[in-house]
């Protein structure tokens, strides 16, 4: 636990959030707001760190964090303009689509600074739970127990809360990685600093894409010089052979879902920056060699058939994994947790409440999956007819440059 014990109000319902990320505390202070006693537990000890994760702002998720009174005027840097580069690094296309690109530290940060640290406990993993029919008993790897009158999910990828709940779902490798950096600002050489720094440069080698924008540095720092690149490529890999010789690292070891960046294998990263030679603008080639520790990513998607069981609701990564290309995670978890605190205020029941949550987010969930998909379908290691004819409009530049990290489908 950090700090003191929180102060009960007895006639408040109780909550407790499950995953201490960005996910869980924006559900932690949505459900406050509402009159919630809550509180969020993290399994892991040390505080979180989202090393590599750039963010795309969007501006569902700035309404989000005034809503719950973060400032987000100096949310992140101000980007106008995407730029096309070929292979030569002559400029091929422009695309003027003003947006404010942030990293996750920031986000979480935000979030973590101005929740009550007496409701938020480090290394307080879940063992198990049950519903009794009027509340849910929760049973934790310390020893410990709570009965709580919700619980909630929003503990990512490897979900525990999912896993007890669907047992036979799991997350879906999609055919292709992505390596990801941050790349310091003051590392740029000025004639590409000049150049790109500025905005949302892209590359598209044949079946891949490269991007990359500016964020804020390390704690926070949005000073000129102090702030950073952020770089993802996304690269084929078949996922009986490549993918599993990415996974495995020096010492023969095989990881599942992802790898530690420092156990990744040499020889993978020397395949990774010898491809940049041979494939990418002369000025993207500098911006590679300039990566000290690049981060694997491969990239998966799930959605989950429900996302309430009785007095249990998942939300974020934990019910839906859309791939990057929409840009929606951060904002999509947001929504979902506000859409769970609006639903419990609306109807007093929580299990009538939690269904009326899901029919309406298992709809949105379902719409970006779908459309992130379409949108990362040409860079799968292996595509059926009907997945290339269907993400071909996707795959040409122009598409790239205005599809990405936009998410107006949703209004459509």
């Amino acid at each position: 636990m950090t700090g003191k014990a929180p102060i009960r109000n007895p006639s408040a319902r109780r909550a407790l959030v499950v995953g201490g990320s960005v996910s869980g505390l924006f559900a932690g202070h949505v459900l406050l707001r509402h009159g919630w006693d809550v509180e969020v537990c993290e399994r892991i000890e040390s505080e979180l760190s989202g090393r590599g994760a750039g963010i795309v702002v969007q501006p569902e998720l700035i309404d989000r964090l005034r809503s719950i009174g973060i400032d987000t005027a100096d949310l992140g840097v101000h980007v106008t303009t995407r730029k096309l580069l070929d292979a030569s690094g002559n400029l091929a296309a422009t695309l003027t689509c003003p947006q404010v690109m942030t990293a996750w530290e920031r986000v979480y940060r935000a979030l973590r600074d101005t929740f009550p640290p007496e409701r938020y406990y480090r290394g307080k993993g879940i063992k198990s739970f049950h519903q009794t029919g009027r509340s849910v008993v929760v049973d934790f790897i310390d020893g410990g127990k709570t009965e709580v009158d919700l619980l909630v999910g929003a503990d990512g990828i490897r979900s525990t809360i999912r896993q007890q709940c669907l047992p036979d779902l799991s997350p879906r490798y999609v055919g292709y990685v992505g390596w990801r950096a941050m790349v310091p600002e003051k590392a740029f050489p000025p004639a590409i600093h000049r150049e790109l720094f500025a905005y949302m440069t892209y590359c598209l080698p044949p079946g891949e894409q490269f991007l990359g924008y500016p964020v804020a540095g390390p704690d926070d720092d949005m000073r000129p010089g102090h702030r950073r690149y952020n770089v993802i490529w996304y690269r084929p890999a078949d996922e009986a052979t490549e993918l599993q010789w990415l996974l495995t690292d020096e010492s023969g070891v095989k990881h599942t879902i992802s790898i530690p960046p420092p156990l990744i294998q040499r020889a993978a990263i020397a395949a990774m920056r010898d491809a940049a030679e041979r494939l990418m603008a002369p000025q993207l080639r500098d911006i590679v060699r300039l990566i000290e520790e690049p981060i694997l990513q491969p990239i998966y998607d799930l959605i989950s058939p429900r996302m309430a069981f009785g007095r249990i609701a998942i939300i974020g990564d934990a019910a839906c994994v859309a791939r990057p290309h929409v840009a929606a995670g951060v904002a999509k978890a947001a929504d979902d947790a506000a859409a769970l605190a609006a639903a419990l205020a609306e109807t007093g029941d929580v299990e009538k409440a939690l269904m009326r949550f899901e029919q309406e987010r298992l709809a949105v969930n379902t719409k970006i999956i779908q459309r992130a998909r379409l949108l990362g379908g040409y860079l799968q290691a292996t595509q059926t007819a009907e997945e290339r004819a269907r993400s071909a409009q996707h795959s040409i530049p122009e598409a790239v440059l205005a599809e990405t990290a936009v998410i107006d489908f949703l209004h459509a």
